[in-house]
This record gives C-alpha cells, structure tokens and sequence, in this order.
C-alpha cells in the first residue's frame, strides 16, 4: 500500500477527479494494496509523484471497490493503469491490442516518466492516442481474455 498517494474508494470520487482535474494526466492505478506487483508498481508511481506533478495528478483505486470502472476498463489483470487528460481517456498504443491502458509494472521509473510526458506533449495537442515510449522488451506481455470472441 502507497501511503504517499491518495486513494479514490467510490464511483463518486473517480468521477470527480477524472472531470476535474484540468491540464494534467490523470494516473488511475487499478489493482489491489496487498498484491507485491501494485506494491511494486506503487513504489514507482510514489517515487515520481513529485517529479511529475507538473504534468499528472496520480491515483489509487481499489479494484473492488470501483467495480463499475473495473468492468468498464476491462480490468482482468492487475495492476492497470489508466490515463486522463481534461476528461477525455487518453489511449497508448504499446504494441499490443489493448491501447485502453497499461497492464502490469513499469520496469524503471524513467519508463514510467517518459510515458506521462509523451501522453501530457500529445494531449496538449489535442491527440488522444500517442505512441508508447518504453522499449518494447519492457512492456510486459498478456493475452486478452476476450481475443477470439
């Protein structure tokens, strides 16, 4: 568990953030506080809070405690993380068929940081899906659940 970043418990509080948070990405950490992949992820979004607080506001979310978002998000793995710009879901293509959102941990900090400033640089341009930055060997690898359907 991150004591460093703040936590959103209900479907309210998401919302809000998500809308009203202006000129910044919006980090939404879906994943549970007891599983060592979020401990481990946590440790890197709380390490690079400050360093990027110019550029994106960073959030916890409880995976069951927000199952609509869960479910909307497609979230079978954890942790995910989700990004926002000004209210508009902001879409990474990392290589994989899921541009929705990140699955798994971030190998460095700079993987993570490099991430936020190519989604906050596109997002001031107004684009919506921008190319991931990481090195493909860092992204870690999973199967979509719903591939083939």
């Amino acid at each position: 568990m991150s004591l460093f970043l703040p936590k959103l418990t209900c479907k309210k509080d998401i919302d809000d953030v998500i809308k009203g948070v202006a000129e910044k990405v919006v980090v939404l950490r879906f994943g549970r506080d007891e599983d060592s992949v979020c401990l481990q992820l946590d440790e890197i979004l709380s390490k690079t809070a400050h360093d990027l607080s110019n550029m994106a506001s960073i959030y916890i979310v409880d995976v069951d405690k927000a199952p609509i978002y869960t479910r909307y998000f497609d979230i079978s793995y954890i942790p995910s993380t989700v990004f926002f710009f000004n209210g508009q879901h902001m879409k990474v293509d990392y290589g994989s068929p899921d541009h929705t959102k990140f699955v798994g941990s971030f190998k460095t900090k700079q993987d993570f940081m490099d991430l936020i400033e190519v989604i906050y640089r596109g997002a001031m341009r107004g684009k919506m899906i921008v190319q991931s930055p990481i090195d493909p060997q860092n992204i870690p690898k999973y199967d979509l659940l719903y591939h083939g359907i």
